[in-house]
C-alpha cells in the first residue's frame, strides 16, 4: 500500500486561534494573533502566553470526566470528537480494533505534577492525589483517546518534542500503509504553560520578551523578532486508506502523500548551521511523495519567531524548492503549540489545499533582510497541488509532511 493513497477525512482543532476548525481558519486568515499577559505566569521572568480561549471541560467533557483528566488530554479528546463527526464516523458502529490512535505531545501533564508537587511539600504524601500518574502520563494521551472513543487497535503516543504532531501523522500514515488498522486518529496536544516550564524556557533565552506588546510578540521570519511565544492546544486528523473512503462514499479533504524525518545529531537545542537535517527530512518527503521540489506551492513553516530557527529554515527552502513556493507561519496567529504544533499546522496545511487560501504570518512588518523567501503577509488564493509541514524539535528532531489535493 502506498502512503500516496491515505486520506484525510477529518479534522478537529483547539488552539489560541478558537475551539474548532472553522474558527480558528478564520482567525488565521484574518491574521489575528492569540499571545496576551498570562495571569498565571504573573511571577516569571516572562508573563506573556498563547491560551485557548473559554475552554470549559465540564461543559465539553462532563464534570466527572474533566476532573480525571489533565488539559492536555481534555484539548485532545475535544479535537478528535471533532475531527470524528467531520469524517462522518459512527463510533457506534465502527469496528474498534481497527482503528488506531497516534498522538504527539512534547511533555505530557506538567501542570498535574506542580500542582501535586504544591500538596506534597504542603501537606504531604498522604494527600498526594492517586490519579497523579493516571493524569500526567504521556501515554495516556493515547489510552484516554482509545477509551472515549472504543478504539482498540494501535495505540501510541510519540515524543520527538515540538515535531511530535508531525511524527505522529506520519507514523500513522504507515500503519496504515502496512494494513495495521483502517482508521487512525492523528495529532498532537499539548499543555505545558506552567510557571514552572516557562520559567524553564525563559533562562534558556527561547522566548519573546516583547512585554509591552504582547500580541505583537510572535512574528516569524521578521527582522525584530526575538523568540516565540507558547501556546497549549490540540489538534487530531481522521485518516484512512483512500480505497476505504471511497468505499463508504466519505470525501477526502486532502491526502498525507509523504513524510520524512531526520536527525541532526549536532546540538541540544541549536539547529544545524547548515540545516542539513531539516533538507534531508524536506527530501525524505518529496521522495516519498513521488514528487520534485518544484511541485510545492505552499509551506506551512515551522517558523517559531526565533532568531535562528527562522534564518535557518529559510535557507534551507531557498536553497532546495526551486519554484519559489509561498510560505507561511501560523505560530504568528497560534503562538508556538509545542508538541501539537505540527498536527495543528497539518490541519491548516489541509484546509489550504482544500480551499486554495494561503494563510498570512501574522506580525510580519519587515520581513529580515537576511531571509529570502516569498512569505505571506496577507491571506492569498493560490491553487495548491502540494504543501508541506515543517516541524523541527529540540534535540535535532525534525518531521516533515507533504500534503497534496485530493
Amino acid at each position: 500500500m502506498s502512503r500516496h493513497d491515505i486520506a484525510v477525512t477529518g479534522l478537529g482543532l483547539v488552539t489560541p486561534s478558537g475551539i474548532g476548525v472553522e474558527p480558528n481558519w478564520a482567525a488565521v486568515c484574518d491574521g489575528r494573533p492569540s499571545a496576551a499577559h498570562d495571569p498565571l505566569l504573573k511571577d516569571n521572568p516572562v508573563r506573556i502566553s498563547c491560551r485557548v480561549p473559554d475552554f470549559e471541560p465540564a461543559q465539553l467533557l462532563g464534570g466527572r470526566r474533566a476532573h480525571r483528566l489533565d488539559r492536555f488530554t481534555q484539548f485532545a479528546l475535544v479535537a478528535a470528537r471533532e475531527a470524528i463527526t467531520s469524517a462522518g464516523l459512527d463510533i457506534a458502529t465502527w469496528d474498534g480494533a481497527r482503528v488506531g490512535v497516534v498522538l504527539g505531545c512534547a511533555a505530557g501533564g506538567p501542570g498535574t505534577v506542580e500542582e501535586q508537587h504544591l500538596i506534597l511539600t504542603e501537606k504531604g504524601p498522604a494527600s498526594v492525589s492517586p490519579l497523579l500518574l493516571p493524569m500526567q502520563l504521556p501515554n495516556m494521551l493515547a489510552g484516554q483517546t482509545a477509551i472515549e472513543f472504543g478504539a482498540t487497535g494501535p495505540n501510541l503516543v510519540v515524543a520527538t518534542a515540538c515535531a511530535s504532531g508531525a511524527t505522529a501523522i506520519g507514523t500513522a500514515s504507515d500503519l496504515l500503509a502496512l494494513d495495521r488498522c483502517d482508521i487512525v486518529l492523528a495529532g498532537g496536544s499539548e499543555a505545558m504553560i506552567t510557571p514552572l516550564v516557562m520559567a524553564g524556557f525563559a533562562q534558556m533565552g527561547a522566548l519573546s520578551r516583547r512585554e509591552d506588546d504582547p500580541a505583537a510578540a510572535s512574528r516569524p521570519f521578521d527582522a525584530d523578532r526575538d523568540g516565540f511565544v507558547a501556546g497549549e492546544g490540540a489538534g487530531v486528523l481522521v485518516l484512512e486508506r483512500a480505497d476505504d473512503t471511497r468505499a463508504r462514499g466519505a470525501r477526502a479533504r486532502a491526502r498525507v502523500a509523504g513524510y520524512g524525518a531526520s536527525a541532526d545529531a549536532h546540538h541540544i537545542t541549536t539547529p544545524h548551521p547548515e540545516g542539513t537535517g531539516v533538507e534531508s527530512a524536506i527530501r525524505s518527503a518529496l521522495a516519498d511523495a513521488g514528487a520534485t521540489p518544484g511541485d510545492v506551492g505552499h509551506v506551512n513553516a515551522h517558523g517559531t519567531s526565533t532568531p535562528l530557527n527562522d534564518l535557518t529554515e529559510a535557507r534551507v527552502l531557498r536553497r532546495v524548492l526551486a519554484g519559489a513556493p509561498l510560505v507561511t507561519s501560523t505560530k504568528g496567529a497560534t503562538g508556538h503549540l509545542l508538541g501539537a504544533a505540527g498536527a495543528v499546522e497539518a490541519v491548516f496545511s489541509v484546509l489550504t489545499v482544500e480551499r486554495g487560501l494561503v494563510p498570512p504570518t501574522a506580525n510580519l512588518r519587515t520581513l529580515d533582510p537576511h531571509i529570502d523567501i516569498d512569505v505571506a503577509t496577507a491571506a492569498t488564493p493560490r491553487k495548491i497541488g502540494l504543501a508541506l509541514s515543517n516541524s523541527f524539535g529540540f534535540g535535532g528532531q525534525n518531521a516533515v509532511l507533504a500534503i497534496a489535493a485530493a
